[in-house]
């Protein structure tokens, strides 16, 4: 059973109207975000993390993932870094002799590794089927794994390479923090700062977050002040000496800004944060990134339905193939 002219033409039309409806995702991703009013987020303080791990633990209880095997034994880091199984991961650096607790010079110090949240995210603008979409009243970038087509642009376009995909899974699927937005749903919080035993992640509000940063830079070194834990109005304290801040406060400008925020008494390019301009790179490259897309998405789009369409036309050419069969072993 060959394909019919007539069946080519309304297959490719079927894919062009999908094309369609992606592009008119891809326009709508386009647009420079601002931060919603009740946008939620993490403030992650580095000088207050002890790296017991407590936060990956119950990350993957949370979100039902395997843990991994030590692939890496005598170091710390295990494992080395985000993956289809880990969705936030503590790392340490050091400097020098690595002896002395966040010290800039012969220190060492620990940072958690997960999805930032961009106020304005590159994946969501790179995602060609909305896959990928920004929550209007909380700002979380959340995953719709029926949506995603593995195209996986955006591990291409995400410039903290979080996305992660399920390579070894013959359903695979895209991978990364959602800050636990089924939790936040039912008024609970995030699952690794619920955990974390010194507050070093808490939950809140983002502009609340942002004032508590600006509190703590305000402290003075050695003194004894009443840090939050797990929620920012848990009404839980710690008390602990401040350190010596470094005086900026990563994600509160990169990039357009991030919903999880970095302190640190460690340089943060020893963490391997890049320095990165205030303005987001959709605001910066829309135009180059609209024009990509209409030059090269859409024809994939078009490929990849007319590849389904032969793929479902082979299937009922074998089915027909050997109903034919039958038939004559009948005669």
């Amino acid at each position: 059973m060959k394909m019919k002219r007539r069946e080519f033409i309304k297959g490719a039309v079927g894919s062009l109207a999908l094309a369609s409806a992606s592009g008119a995702g891809i326009a709508n991703a386009r647009t420079v975000q601002a931060l919603p009013p009740g946008a939620v987020g993490i403030l992650y303080d580095s000088t207050l993390c002890v790296g017991c791990n407590a936060c990956m633990a119950a990350c993957k209880k949370a979100n039902d993932k395997n843990p991994e095997p030590v692939n890496n034994p005598g170091t710390w880091d295990n494992p080395q870094d985000l993956s289809a199984s880990t969705l936030n991961v503590i790392k340490k650096a050091s400097v020098g002799t690595g002896e002395v607790k966040d010290s800039p010079s012969d220190g060492y110090a620990f940072i958690k590794r997960q999805c930032l949240h961009c106020i304005d995210p590159s994946c969501v603008t790179a995602c060609p089927v909305s896959a990928l979409t920004k929550d209007e009243e909380t700002g979380i970038v959340e995953y719709n794994k029926n949506a995603c087509i593995g195209c996986r642009y955006c591990q291409v376009a995400c410039p903290y390479n979080i996305p992660k995909f399920e390579w070894d899974d013959m359903y695979p699927e895209i991978v990364k923090c959602q800050l636990c937005s089924h939790l936040i749903e039912k008024g609970g919080i995030s699952a690794c700062c619920s955990v974390c035993p010194t507050g070093a992640s808490l939950f809140g509000p983002v502009e609340s977050l942002i004032e508590e940063s600006r509190r703590r830079l305000q402290m003075k070194p050695g003194k004894a002040y009443e840090y939050p834990v797990g929620s920012i109005d848990s009404g839980e304290t710690h008390s602990f000496a401040a350190p010596h801040y470094i005086r900026h406060v990563y994600g509160l400008e990169e990039l357009g800004g991030t919903q999880v925020m970095y302190m640190s008494a460690m340089p943060y390019k020893e963490f391997g944060l890049p320095a990165f301009p205030k303005e987001s790179f959709v605001s910066m490259a829309s135009g180059i990134q609209y024009a990509i897309y209409k030059g090269m998405v859409y024809p994939l789009v078009v490929l990849a339905g007319l590849v389904v369409m032969v793929k479902k036309n082979k299937k009922s050419e074998e089915a027909e193939g050997h109903d034919q069969q039958q038939g004559g072993d009948h005669e």
